[in-house]
C-alpha cells in the first residue's frame, strides 16, 4: 500500500521545529552593563532559573509529543479529512506551548505560580485529548492503517493515550493546590510515554 501521509508528516515536522525554536526566545540575556562585575552577572543568571526549568520541561515535552506523533504516523498510510483536522489540532496546540512556558518563566516565583502551572498543565491535558482524537480518527477505519498492523497494536496505542488522560486531568486539578507536584506528574508521564513506546506489538506475528 502506498503511503499517502508524507506531506502531512513533513508539514508537522516543520511546525514542531518552529515550536521548539520559539522556546529559545524566552531565554533572555541579563540586562547588565557591558563589563559589569561577573558576580553581578552570575547573580542575575541565577535569578532566571525558572526560565531555564521552563525551557527544559517544554523542550522535552515537545520532543516526546513529536516522538509519539511519529510513532502514530508510522502506522497511518492513508488520510481523510477527519484525520487531517485532528492532526491540525495537535499542531495548533503544540505551537502554543511557548506561551505557557513563558508564563512559567516569568511568574513561577510570584503569587501567580499556581495560575501559570494550571494554564501549563491544562494545555497538555488538551494535547492529550487531541492525540486520542487523532488515533480514533485513524483507527476507526482500519483501511487508513499500515497493512498487517495487529488489533493488539491498535488497542495498545489507544490505551497508551487513554491512560494518559486521567493522569493529565489529575495534574490539572492538583495544580490548583500543589503546583510543583502537578509539574512532576507531567514529567513522569513523559517518561512513561517514552518507555511504553517500546512495548507495542505492531504486526500480527511479532511481539516487541
Amino acid at each position: 500500500m502506498e503511503k499517502e501521509t508524507g506531506r502531512i508528516e513533513a508539514f508537522s515536522d516543520g511546525v514542531f521545529s518552529i515550536a521548539v525554536t520559539l522556546l529559545v526566545l524566552e531565554l533572555h540575556v541579563p540586562e547588565v552593563k557591558e563589563g559589569a562585575n561577573p558576580i553581578r552577572l552570575l547573580e542575575d543568571l541565577k535569578l532566571q532559573w525558572p526560565g531555564y526549568i521552563a525551557f527544559i520541561i517544554s523542550f522535552f515535552s515537545i520532543f516526546v509529543i513529536w516522538v509519539n506523533h511519529h510513532k502514530i504516523f508510522k502506522q497511518i498510510y492513508k488520510r481523510n479529512t477527519g484525520l487531517m483536522f485532528a492532526n491540525g489540532l495537535i499542531l495548533f496546540l503544540v505551537s502554543l506551548v511557548s506561551y505557557p512556558s513563558a508564563l512559567l518563566a516569568r511568574f513561577y516565583m510570584t503569587d501567580s505560580r499556581q495560575l501559570s502551572v494550571t494554564i501549563y498543565t491544562g494545555l497538555f491535558l488538551v494535547i492529550n485529548l487531541a492525540f486520542n482524537l487523532l488515533w480514533e480518527q485513524a483507527s476507526r477505519d482500519k483501511k487508513l492503517l499500515r497493512p498487517g498492523i495487529s488489533d493488539v497494536a491498535i488497542k495498545q496505542l489507544r490505551n497508551n493515550y487513554l491512560y494518559g488522560f486521567p493522569t493529565y486531568l489529575a495534574a490539572f486539578i492538583i495544580s490548583f493546590f500543589y503546583p510543583d507536584f502537578a509539574l512532576v506528574i507531567c514529567v513522569l508521564l513523559w517518561i512513561f510515554w517514552a518507555a511504553s513506546s517500546k512495548k507495542i506489538t505492531f504486526t500480527e506475528s511479532s511481539i516487541t
